[in-house]
Parts: C-alpha cells; sequence; structure tokens
C-alpha cells in the first residue's frame, strides 16, 4: 500500500513518466496526449527513422501536423529512442503494438509477446504495464503476465501492475482527439485498476473503470463488431437495392430521418483501417475455445469482404455500357488510404479492389493527395514503390474509367466529372456534383 501511494502521489505532481512502446497511429498521439497534460514521456519504437523524425520534429502521420512534432521536439519532457534498456526510465509502461491476423485469419500475437518478452528483461518493482492493442479477451492475463513474471522474478500485483485499456483512435477525426475519447480501463487486481485509472485520468477526459482486463479487452470488441456487423448490413443491402433499381443512399438518408431506433451507417467498398477487418475475428478465434460459434460476426466478415468483388464487378457493368471490355482497359483508382482525409493504408480495401482489376487484365494507376507512393506492407507487397499519378486533365480524361475508393475531401470532383465520362463511385461522392448530361455515373 505504501509503494502504491508513493506511485499515485508521483501522479497527482505530475513526476511519473509514461513510457510509449509504438510510435504509431495509436502510440504518436497517446505520446502528445500525456505530455500535455504536464507528464513526462519517453516513447519506443524499434524503427530508427520514427525515433529520428520526431526528434527533428519531422511528421510521419501526415494529418497529426508538424506543430506537434516540433513541439515534442524541443520539449524537455518528451524523448523518444531505440534503447529498450531505458524502459526502467518509465514509472508507467503502455503498449501500443500491432495485433494483425495471420494468413488464416488467426490472431498473430507475435508483436505482443516480442514486445512483452523486451520489457520483461528490464521490469522493476513499482512499475505499470498497460496493454493498448486489440485483443481476444484473456490476453492481458493468461498471454501478458506470465512472460512478465517468469523473466523477471516478480509479481504481478504486488511488486508490479498490470492493466488493459483499448484504444480508441479514430485517425483525422476533428471532432475526438485521444484527450477527447473516454478511456475504457481494466485492472490486474483493485490496485493496478486504480493506479492506471489516475494516470489516465491526468490526461483523458473521462475514464470508464471496468471489473477487470478481459472485461476491458471484451469492451473493444464488442464496439468494432457492432461497426462491422452494420456495415455488412448496409453493404448487403447495397446489393439488394441495386438489383431493385432503388438508391440505398437516398433509403439510408431518409431512414437516419428518423429520431429513434435508428443508426446510420454507409456502405463502401468494402473495410480497412486496422480495427474493424480485423478485431472480430479475435473473439471468433477465441469462443472456439469455449465450443460457442460467432454467426453473426462470421457472416458479416463475408459480406465486407466480398465488396471489393462486387465493386469489381460494377466496374466491368460500366465498361461494358461503354462497349469496352475489361481486358486492357485503364482504370484510375481514387484513394488508397483505407477512410478519407487520412495517409493511413492499413488493411486499405483498395489493394483488393487492386489485384482483382489486375487479374482481370485491367492496367491500373491510383491518386491519392495523401500518399505520393506506396510504402511496404506485410500483405501487399507487390504494389510497393507505386506512386500517384498527376492530378490534370490529361492524365485523369486518358483513363478508360475513374473508380472512386476513398472520397478524400481536397479532391475536385467537379473537375473528375469534367474530364471522365466513365465513373464508378463506391462512397456516393458524385451526388453532390452537377454533371453533363453524357456523364455515366455508376455507383457501387
Amino acid at each position: 500500500m505504501n509503494q502504491l501511494k508513493s506511485l499515485l502521489n508521483k501522479i497527482e505532481y505530475k513526476n511519473y513518466t509514461i513510457g510509449i512502446v509504438g510510435l504509431g497511429y495509436v502510440g504518436l498521439p497517446l505520446m502528445w496526449t500525456f505530455h500535455q497534460s504536464g507528464m513526462p514521456v519517453l516513447g519506443f519504437d524499434i524503427d530508427p527513422k520514427k525515433i529520428q523524425n520526431l526528434k527533428n520534429g519531422i511528421p510521419y502521420i501526415k494529418h497529426l501536423g508538424t506543430e506537434m512534432m516540433e513541439i515534442l521536439a524541443n520539449s524537455d519532457k518528451a524523448d523518444a529512442t531505440t534503447d529498450f534498456s531505458r524502459l526502467d526510465e518509465a514509472d508507467a509502461i503502455l503498449l501500443c503494438v500491432p495485433t494483425p491476423l495471420d494468413h488464416h485469419r488467426e490472431p498473430d500475437m507475435s508483436y505482443v509477446e516480442q514486445t512483452t518478452e523486451t520489457v520483461s528483461k528490464y521490469l522493476r518493482k513499482g512499475q505499470l504495464v498497460i496493454l493498448e492493442s486489440t485483443t481476444w479477451p484473456g490476453t492481458t492475463e493468461e498471454l501478458m503476465i506470465p512472460i512478465l513474471e517468469k523473466n523477471s522474478g516478480l509479481k504481478a500485483g504486488t511488486d508490479f501492475y498490470v492493466a488493459y485499456s483499448p484504444e480508441r483512435e479514430d485517425p483525422g477525426n476533428p471532432d475526438f482527439n485521444t484527450a477527447k475519447i473516454p478511456k475504457v480501463v481494466g485492472g490486474h487486481g483493485d490496485e493496478a485498476l486504480k493506479l492506471a485509472t489516475a494516470m489516465y485520468d491526468t490526461a483523458i477526459v473521462q475514464t470508464v473503470p471496468v471489473s477487470d482486463c478481459k472485461t476491458a479487452e471484451a469492451t473493444k470488441l464488442t464496439e468494432n463488431i457492432f461497426r462491422s456487423v452494420n456495415i455488412a448490413l448496409v453493404n448487403e443491402l447495397k446489393v439488394v437495392y441495386e438489383a431493385m433499381g432503388i438508391d440505398v443512399h437516398e433509403v439510408l438518408d431518409a431512414a437516419a430521418t428518423k429520431p429513434f431506433g435508428f443508426m446510420k451507417f454507409t456502405p463502401g467498398p468494402g473495410l480497412g483501417g486496422h480495427c474493424i477487418p480485423i478485431d472480430p475475428f479475435y473473439l471468433t478465434w477465441k469462443a472456439r475455445e469455449f465450443e460457442k460459434h460467432t454467426r453473426f460476426i462470421e457472416l458479416a466478415g463475408e459480406v465486407n469482404t466480398n465488396m471489393p468483388t462486387y465493386v469489381v464487378d460494377r466496374t466491368m457493368h460500366a465498361l461494358n455500357t461503354h462497349k469496352k471490355a475489361m481486358n486492357g482497359s485503364k482504370i484510375l483508382v481514387i484513394g488508397l488510404a483505407y477512410k478519407p482525409d487520412v495517409d493511413d493504408m492499413r488493411e486499405s480495401p483498395t489493394f483488393k479492389i487492386f489485384d482483382l482489376l489486375k487479374a482481370k487484365g485491367a492496367e491500373i494507376a491510383y491518386y491519392d493527395p495523401f500518399i505520393p507512393e506506396v510504402l511496404p506492407t506485410r500483405e501487399h507487397a507487390d504494389w510497393t514503390g507505386a506512386k500517384s499519378i498527376e492530378w490534370n486533365k490529361e492524365n485523369v480524361s486518358g483513363f478508360d474509367a475513374v473508380l472512386i475508393s476513398t472520397n478524400h475531401s481536397s479532391i475536385d470532383y467537379v473537375e473528375l466529372a469534367e474530364w471522365s465520362d466513365c465513373i464508378i463511385d463506391t462512397r456516393n461522392t458524385m451526388a453532390s456534383v452537377e454533371v453533363k448530361n453524357d456523364i455515366h455515373i455508376f455507383k457501387a
């Protein structure tokens, strides 16, 4: 109890150093948020380029901007390193590492395991370890704690503290940044919960304590499963209503006027980002241990996974309308990021669309003002090095069709309507654009 009281005092007087492992789309905003609250922050990453950019104030995540990076670079309360032996300088260690799926669509916990192994080498008494990565219920206590205890010789709940608090980042959302999004927190014991809650209270608008780590882990999965299932529903409706000659977007807009009992979700070309395409399958995998079948989750995954195929089929229909074959056609795809106005291309359905179009003999190019070049990815190495075209009439009008996969707001869609006479629109972007009578827009 004396140890806990001492640590709570450090938090109260903001002498409590926050260590953040993984300085990507989750870790970097978290580092900034704690820094803004007056806490000392120490970032860790295996990528020396990220550390160098952070120290020099150079942004590597575009939507976060330059000002934030410059402030962190010039602050005596912020530092970043690739030297993990400095983990013992941190009072709390927050793990913000990837939790992807493997080729069998099962959880790939290698990043969590490897990072936990590293933390365990430098773990000292009194430290708080928190996992923020989305994962299956039980990960913190069944996977992490045994590694931490075995390698350190310390005891969780007695010598050090462990908690789970899922990230809730929405890259590029102007209304909700890390500080403004309530934080769910589950602890391995009451003392860990009290310590983690006090720490997040210094920087986050609201903390939501729950009974244990697995409840917090399940909360995050539930949020993303809810979105996945509802997006799958409107994607399925889109296909059905198109066959009936009904505009699904008009239907959804009308339904959204009901002030109760309806929440609007928007169909698209497929799921992207680091959460919704992946996280539901973590529960599917874990449920098998209890001989339970997650039929809603699996059906939603099937519907959403098939959306790129539907988009390509609609593209073939659009080309046929213009008496052109897919094989040999030049197609411009707009938007490589998985959502508008960010440079985040993780799990973007555009890559699947690329692959399908190429397999059918189309020549592919893309335009994305946020992603001038495709950087290496784990899943889509074949497209590494591809470069965005320049946006001008000569370039755009040279394509047989233009497919809008992501609707960045900075793109001039009036120009697009003037320059192309075959547009496949997966985002209902062109609905607000006045077009020439002879233009052909196909919703997909």
